[in-house]
């Protein structure tokens, strides 16, 4: 057996792929998970974060999302998932919702800005595909860009005398 497992090794090598020893592999890892992560800054944490944009939304959905988005100009933009085991039963579903919701998310963050938001699912969603998933939570971002009324920029007296 251990010749086996030293030929195996001996061809990993060969390839031109060596196995990351376990300290390699730690130090590897985070700066890795640096560049696409979900950070606690860009989540809701709390149930008051929550309960505030429960309170004062503007509500987008379609047949698979619903959006509570509330307008918070001196915060960055935030996430939260209310992610419904009614709706989707299997955690395997559910799973899958919230990583399509926080893909997106990440790709959108950048044009979201002074938001705080919540994403519910609705029934469809455990149905439908991850692309068909994808394609309708890209479509309500962009809809509540163009939805959402801009931060109003107050002239100074500097602008008025150009």
């Amino acid at each position: 057996m251990r010749r086996l497992l030293a030929s195996q090794s001996d061809e990993l090598s060969v390839c031109g792929s060596s196995p990351l020893t376990d300290r390699e592999a730690d130090s590897e890892a985070p700066r890795l998970a640096s560049n696409h992560g979900f950070p606690r800054s860009a989540r809701l944490l709390t149930a008051g974060d929550y309960s505030q944009v429960f309170k004062q939304n503007k509500r987008y959905s379609d047949s698979y999302w619903t959006i509570l988005v509330r307008r918070e100009d001196s915060c960055p933009t935030r996430l939260g998932l209310a992610i419904a085991k009614k709706r989707a039963k299997r955690a395997v579903d559910r799973n899958k919702l919230k990583r399509v919701v926080r893909e997106a998310f990440r790709y959108q963050q950048s044009t979201l800005t002074g938001l705080e938001m919540v994403v519910m699912n609705r029934d469809a969603a455990t149905k439908a595909s991850t692309a068909e998933l994808r394609v309708s939570i890209d479509a309500l971002f962009l809809k509540m860009r163009a939805g959402l009324p801009r931060k109003r920029v107050v002239p100074t007296d500097a602008d008025s005398a150009r």
